[in-house]
C-alpha cells in the first residue's frame, strides 16, 4: 500500500539554526513529471537548530533523516537534534581522517599556510578531487541511501555539514535515479551559494586578519558550490560506467523494479 504523506507547502521557511534547508519538491523529470513536494529535503546539520527550527522539521512527517557527516564532523559540530520519531542514519561520506590535517590548517592556517596550501587552483582542485572520489568509491552508501527510500524511507532529509557537497551529490544521484533532467539537478544545486543558505566558516582566528578578504578569497572554492564540481562528479559517471542508467544498475545495484518505485515515492502522479 502506498504510504499517505502529507502535503507540505513549496514556500521555503525561515530556519536560524539550520543552514541551507531546502524541499527540493517540483523539479522536472526528462519525461515530464515533477518530484512530489514534501518527499526529500535537503540542509546542512541540525546540531544547532532551535526549538522552533525543530518544531517546524517535526511538522514535515519525516521517516527518515542521513547524516553524511563523519565523526570528526560531529566532534567539531555536535550531534544533531532528535526529532520524536525519525529514525537517524549516519552514512559517513568521508573516512574520519581523510584530509583531518588539512581541514585543520582551513581552521587554524595563518595566510601563509593557506596561500601554500589553497592558492593557484589548488583549493578547486581538491573539490573537484573530493567529487570524483565519493561517486567512485562510495557507490555502496548512495545504494543505500536510494534502496531505503524506495522501500520505507521517505519523506527523507539529507544533510552534510554544509549541506552542499556530500549532501548535494546524494540529492544529485536521487534526482538522476528518477530521471530529473540535468538542468534542474545543476540549478538546485547552486542554491547552496545563497547568502543566508552559506555555510559559517570556522576559524579559530576570527580577527580581521583571520578572516581577511584575502583569506576568504582562499577560503571560498572550498565553501562555493561550483558547477565544474558537479560537472566533475557526472563525468566520472561516464567514464567509469559509460552512462547514467548503467551507473545505477551496476554501480548502486538499482533494478528497474527498484527505480519504479523511486519513481512511485518521490515523483508526483504524472
Amino acid at each position: 500500500m502506498t504510504q499517505q504523506l502529507p502535503q507540505v507547502p513549496s514556500t521555503e521557511p525561515e530556519l536560524s539554526g539550520v543552514r541551507n534547508f531546502r524541499d527540493v519538491g517540483g523539479l522536472p523529470t526528462v519525461d515530464g513529471r515533477r518530484v512530489r513536494h514534501g518527499r526529500l529535503y535537503r540542509s546542512g546539520h541540525l546540531a544547532h537548530a532551535t526549538s522552533e527550527d525543530a518544531a517546524f522539521l517535526s511538522s514535515l512527517g519525516l521517516h527518515t533523516i542521513f547524516d553524511f557527516r563523519n565523526t570528526a564532523d560531529q566532534k567539531l559540530e555536535g550531534a544533531d537534534i532528535a526529532l520524536p520519531g525519525v529514525r537517524n542514519v549516519n552514512i559517513p561520506l568521508t573516512d574520519p581522517a581523510d584530509g583531518a590535517e588539512f581541514w585543520r590548517m582551513v581552521r587554524d592556517g595563518n595566510i601563509d599556510q593557506l596561500r601554500e596550501l589553497l592558492s593557484d587552483g589548488r583549493a578547486a582542485a581538491r573539490m573537484t578531487a573530493s567529487y570524483r572520489t565519493i561517486i567512485k568509491h562510495r557507490t555502496a552508501e548512495h545504494s543505500r541511501v536510494l534502496h531505503a527510500l524506495a522501500d520505507d524511507s521517505v519523506p527523507a532529509l539529507m544533510h552534510c555539514a554544509a549541506g552542499k557537497d556530500r549532501a548535494g551529490l546524494s540529492i544529485a544521484v536521487a534526482l538522476l535515479a528518477v530521471g530529473v533532467e540535468r538542468e534542474a539537478i545543476e540549478e538546485d544545486y547552486l542554491k547552496s551559494n545563497a547568502p543566508h543558505r552559506r555555510y559559517k566558516v570556522h576559524r579559530s582566528d576570527t580577527s580581521s586578519a583571520g578572516m581577511s578578504p584575502e583569506v576568504m578569497e582562499l577560503l571560498s572554492p572550498l565553501f562555493e558550490a561550483r558547477l565544474d564540481y558537479l560537472a566533475a562528479a557526472f563525468a566520472t559517471i561516464e567514464e567509469i560506467w559509460g552512462t547514467t542508467d548503467r551507473y545505477l544498475a551496476e554501480g548502486l545495484g538499482l533494478t528497474g523494479a527498484t527505480r519504479a518505485k523511486l519513481r512511485e515515492r518521490l515523483l508526483d502522479e504524472g
